[in-house]
């Protein structure tokens, strides 16, 4: 099946209000379905999941514990794979595609953002961020320059040399965040990643993810927090394994918890 990456969908009516609707296609899920297990003890994680999200967009996913938004993730993110139904990233059909295969995708297309900030603790902050370019084959000549350059993106030009256990919460998933950008994704995938952060500083990485997307980086994050979701352009909201609403305005977000 050939996609045409600039065909709008309904979710993405273009008008003047709407420009980001004539983008390509970034992620494309055609009738995804997940299961887990077999027979009596099947679990049905994901069911008849259609979504696509556009080059440029901020999207938010949201819903209750075990609505399904992160098996959803982790299959957008290559983590795991649909047991049906297929998903095309960047107009390519990932759905089968050898476990080597979407390694190299993963590391080349995605940059992943986690409440656990996963740095290595023995690597000060450069090093952490340097780390995907070395799986990338970019050459060490490069590295640091890129590294050094993401790090400042983000704000931690001086602190380039501590270890994790040398900087704040904050500073740590600011590391995260440029070791996400370093490899020049075409998607952010972030996955809770306010969950282990005050208020004040949840502003600032959000204030981050804002500026890359303003940049053109397509953003998703999984989030249960209306505060976070409000920071996007619209939220993509789960329920028992499906999409509920696909395009709800975060002015809407508190109406549709309510109901």
């Amino acid at each position: 099946m050939t996609i045409n990456p600039y065909i709008p969908t309904s979710d993405h009516l273009p008008s003047q209000d709407n420009p980001i609707a004539y983008q390509p296609i970034i992620i494309r899920l055609e009738d995804i379905s997940k299961v887990y297990g077999k027979g009596e003890t099947a679990v049905n994680a994901l069911g008849g999941v259609n979504l696509t999200v556009v080059q440029g967009e901020y999207c938010a996913i949201m819903g209750a514990s075990g609505s399904g938004k992160s098996t959803a993730m982790n299959i957008i993110g290559c983590l795991d794979r649909p047991t049906s139904g297929r998903y095309y990233l960047d107009n390519l059909d990932v759905s089968r595609l050898p476990d080597a295969t979407l390694a190299i995708i993963r590391n080349r297309k995605i940059g992943f953002v986690f409440q656990q900030f996963h740095l290595l603790p023995q690597m000060n902050a450069l090093e952490n961020v340097m780390l995907p370019m070395v799986y990338a084959g970019v050459p060490p000549s490069v590295r640091r320059d890129r590294a050094v350059a993401a790090l400042t993106r983000v704000g931690l030009e001086n602190r380039m040399y501590n270890k994790p256990n040398q900087l704040s919460g904050g500073q740590q998933q600011r590391v995260a965040i440029a070791r996400a950008i370093v490899n020049q994704p075409i998607l952010i995938l972030a996955d809770e990643p306010t969950g282990a952060l005050d208020s004040r500083t949840t502003a600032e990485v959000m204030d981050i993810f804002a500026e890359l997307n303003a940049n053109g980086i397509t953003v998703v994050i999984v989030t249960h927090e209306a505060d976070v979701a409000s920071h996007s352009q619209r939220i993509i909201w789960f329920r028992d394994g499906k999409i509920l609403h696909s395009n709800i305005a975060p002015n809407d977000l508190h109406q549709v918890i309510r109901d």
